[in-house]
């Protein structure tokens, strides 16, 4: 920035399993994001590499990472992003007309409890409602990979319960790596590890031999 060097992450090093839930846990400028960005193929590192399985995503030029992102990734944001004039299986649907192995949009739709909604428009659905019609967008294509940014962030507690259950559910049934990135420290308890960052580095990895249902979770 200018005559200033932002150094959003700094010897970061992990590996990421196939199967797992993971929280990424850390305060808002620890570089969760950045990390997450780097994961889907968003953005890439100044230095340093990054790989998915023999894709060398650091040395990836647009179309190979687009097509990584396409053919692998599941992305879940703050916010829904649903186009308002779709009804919520048209909204899914966009992504498995472009997917190579898709779920039907009702199927997405019900793993993430919405059956009876599918034809719906997104202003006749809650916050919660939207939120997973987006992660039913993500998972339709049958994603190895699902990041989540902030998924519950825009939500309420028991709405936020809901979308957790409806990302955990997704993570057991599909077999999907999903990342889930929080400063919310209640929710690193449903996942497999926790990775916590703090200015840029990795600040612990820790394993979590009893993990909470999301049901259980107050805050």
């Amino acid at each position: 920035m200018g005559d200033v060097a932002v150094h959003a992450l700094r010897g970061v090093s992990l590996s990421l399993r196939a199967g797992e839930l993971v929280v990424l846990l850390g305060p808002s400028g620890s570089g969760k994001s950045t990390l997450l960005n780097i994961l889907g193929g968003l953005d890439t590192p100044t230095s340093g590499s990054v790989s998915y399985l023999d894709h060398d995503l650091s040395a990836a030029d647009d179309a190979a990472l687009t097509r990584y992102r396409r053919e692998h990734v599941g992305f879940v944001f703050q916010f829904y992003n649903l186009i308002p004039s779709l009804t919520a299986a048209e909204n899914v649907a966009l992504v498995t007309e472009i997917s190579r192995h898709p779920m039907s949009p009702r199927d997405a739709l019900a793993l993430v409890g919405l059956a009876d909604r599918a034809d719906h428009f997104p202003s006749q659905l809650s916050g919660g409602e939207q939120q997973r019609v987006a992660i039913a967008r993500a998972i339709a294509k049958r994603p190895d990979v699902l990041l989540c940014d902030e998924p519950t962030g825009a939500l309420d507690a028991s709405t936020g319960i809901l979308v957790l259950e409806a990302l955990v559910r997704a993570n057991r049934e599909l077999g999907t790596l999903t990342a889930i990135i929080t400063h919310n420290a209640v929710i690193a308890s449903i996942a497999d590890r926790v990775i916590s960052l703090s200015n840029g580095r990795i600040a612990s990895i820790v394993a979590n031999a009893h993990k909470a249902s999301p049901g259980s979770l107050s805050w």
